[in-house]
Formats: structure tokens, C-alpha cells, sequence
């Protein structure tokens, strides 16, 4: 038996006002062609997808343990419907514990959680020069040792320094084996990541954000991304990134995409947290490690989308912008759209983009403390 929502809906095809029927998949929509902003009823829009995930309701994901479920129970109460659990850079049996647990919760979704789709290994084959809040365990890659660590979880993502010795050749092998490579806490130069997106690399992690920068000599790795690239992440918490920055990675990036990078402390009051092996301190919004460098967001994808609608964007572009891009750049054909089929990833929002009700799979989450 199907349940059914009525509202402004956002389909693969544009908006329409009627109402959309589900089970664990959407099972029919039907309505008319509607502008959404002169009709006064609710909308309707995919669940959000954040492929950069540390915490969230006072536990860190390397934590272990129960981390990852409280976490994806955390990040559901405020629309995340999929997320990837990602690592912070660490000693190889705290990486293994985490992926065990990370594996485990993949596999044994609870309710009123969002579904853990992978990992994405943040760390630690980036470069010791450019860790921003990583930990320094930094160090080069072998295609063997990420073959062993896909055995614990799905390996979806990885972020690379692809200027450290021998990576270039792993991210064309990764690539070749179904992983997405992402450049990121690199020195990269702009020549580095033209060569890294040659051999198969296919983003960047938190854009602007430990990488090397833009020079009108000296492009950088920011330079490659904006002329070359068709997907990146990016923290449009307002701290990360200063909004003109944003604007014109968006006019630059056609699949930019949000991320919240968020930590232990997202949900939580004012105070100290584990980041990785890092105690951060969350105070006036931001997170921040002892020296005042940014450790990660309490950023939510709810305020994500928030955030971008703020800076001029169209509710139908946010809506990408936090799900339908990141599906479709993992390759998950089935969720961040409304469609039939699709599973019944839903969110649905009052006239101020606040959160009514979230479904995962069609179980309709409980909003408690959200």
C-alpha cells in the first residue's frame, strides 16, 4: 500500500503541483506544470546527499563503534537522506577500525537514520604540507593497500595529492576499478591537476580549501578546477568560502556540488570535541582547531540549502546543488530525483525552507531534537 504527499513537487522535469505516491520507491506522481513561488503550498524535493561526512551529534566517524549510526541519525533529521562517512587521516589500524564500523552500519541501516552509501577516504594520501585539520599521518598510496581497505567497506571516494610520487598512476587505477578520485590537500600546481584529471580523477574536495590558489601567474590547483573541472565539492557554510568565491566557482563548475564537512560538534552546543585525534572547539558558528585553523563545519545540508538560496540561487538549483549532482556523481542513478522508481528520498519544506518532514526510503524520520 502506497502512502502519497500533496505540495509543490520538484520532478526530474521541472515543478508540479499534485502529489507524489511511495513505498519504499516512488510508485507514481501526477499534477500540473506549477511556479512554485505563487502558489503557497509546501515543496517537495529530493532528499539531500553529502558525500563529506565526519560527525555529527558529538561523535566523530573514527570513533568507531556506534559513531556511525548515531551520525547518520543525526544528519537525517535535517534532510540527508545518503551520506558517505569519511575519514580523517590516522595511523592504518584506527583507519581499519573506523572502515570495519563504517562497513557494518552500511550493510544494517536503522530507522530513521540515512543511508550510508561508502566511505569516503579523506585520509591519508594527501600531501604533510597542505593537512588544513588532518592530522599529520600523511603518506603515499598503493593500489594494494586501498584493494584491502575496500574489503571492510565500500570504498566510493578518495581524496588524493595527486603531485605526490606514484599517485598519478593510482588514480588512473582507481578510477579504472569504479572509485571516484578527488584532488585535494595538495601543493599541487595547475599542471598537476590537469595531469590528475587526464588520468581519470574526477573532482576536488571542499574547493578553495587546502589546495594551492589562484594566481593570475600561478593558477594553482584552484586554477585547474575552475577551468577544467565538471565536479567539486564545496562548504557553502559562509565561513569556508566567502560568498563571491562561491559565485564564481558556480559560474565556473557546471556539477558543483555541497558538502557539509561536518564534525562531531554539528547538533551539538558550544564546546570541545574530537576531531580524528584533533580536539576542536566549536564556538561562534565555526569549528576550529587551538591555532584558529577551520577543523571541519557544524554546517547541516537543511542550512546548506538555506545558504545558497540566500546568495540568488533558484530552490530548483539549490535542490541539485545538495542532491541530484552528488547522485549522479557517484553513479546513483536512483536517488536525488523524484521519478518513478527512485527511491522515496524525500524532503519537504515549509515557505521558509525550514524541515516538515523527512523520508528515507518512504519511512517517514522522527524529527526529535532536529
Amino acid at each position: 500500500m502506497s502512502d502519497a504527499i500533496k505540495g509543490n513537487i520538484l520532478t526530474s522535469s521541472g515543478w508540479i503541483n499534485g502529489a507524489i505516491s511511495f513505498g519504499q520507491r516512488v510508485t507514481g506522481m501526477h499534477g500540473g506544470a506549477v511556479d512554485p513561488a505563487v502558489n503557497g503550498d509546501d515543496y517537495v524535493i529530493p532528499g539531500f546527499i553529502d558525500l563529506h561526512v565526519h560527525g555529527g551529534g558529538g561523535k566523530d566517524i573514527m570513533e568507531a563503534g556506534d559513531a556511525p549510526h548515531i551520525i547518520a541519525a543525526m544528519h537525517a533529521r535535517h534532510g540527508t537522506t545518503c551520506l558517505l562517512a569519511t575519514t580523517m587521516t590516522a595511523p592504518p589500524h584506527e583507519i581499519t577500525r573506523a572502515l570495519k564500523a563504517i562497513g557494518a552500519a552500511c550493510a544494517d541501516r536503522r530507522p530513521g537514520a540515512a543511508r550510508i552509501l561508502g566511505v569516503h577516504l579523506e585520509g591519508p594520501y594527501i600531501n604533510s604540507g597542505k593537512l588544513g585539520a588532518q592530522p599529520n599521518y600523511a603518506r603515499a598510496a598503493t593500489l594494494a593497500e586501498v584493494q584491502q581497505l575496500g574489503t571492510l567497506a565500500p570504498m566510493r571516494l578518495i581524496t588524493v595529492a595527486p603531485e605526490i610520487a606514484g599517485h598519478l598512476n593510482l588514480v588512473r587505477e582507481l578510477s579504472n576499478a569504479g572509485i571516484r578520485v578527488q584532488i585535494g590537500h595538495t601543493l599541487g600546481s595547475y599542471e598537476d591537476g590537469v595531469a590528475a584529471l587526464e588520468h581519470g580523477a574526477a573532482g576536488f574536495t571542499h574547493l578553495f580549501n587546502a589546495m594551492s590558489g589562484l594566481h593570475h601567474r600561478e593558477p594553482g590547483m584552484v586554477g585547474a578546477a575552475l577551468a577544467h573541472a565538471q565536479y567539486a565539492e564545496l562548504i557553502p557554510d559562509l565561513l569556508h568560502v566567502h560568498p563571491g568565491a562561491i559565485k564564481v566557482a558556480l559560474r565556473a563548475i557546471p556539477h558543483l556540488y555541497c558538502v557539509t564537512d561536518s564534525t562531531a560538534a554539528t547538533g551539538m552546543p558550544d564546546g570541545d570535541y574530537k576531531l580524528g585525534r584533533h580536539s576542536v572547539q566549536k564556538c561562534m558558528g565555526g569549528v576550529r582547531l587551538p591555532d584558529g585553523t577551520l577543523a571541519g563545519s557544524t554546517l547541516t545540508m537543511d542550512q546548506a540549502l538555506r545558504n545558497l538560496v540566500s546568495l540568488g540561487l533558484s530552490l530548483e538549483d539549490a535542490s541539485h546543488r545538495v542532491s541530484t549532482y552528488a547522485a549522479d556523481y557517484l553513479g546513483e542513478t536512483e536517488r536525488g530525483r523524484l521519478a518513478p522508481g527512485a527511491f522515496a528520498d524525500m524532503v519537504v519544506l515549509d515557505r521558509d525552507l525550514k524541515i516538515k518532514a523527512v523520508y528515507i526510503e518512504g519511512e517517514k524520520c522522527d524529527l526529535t531534537d532536529a
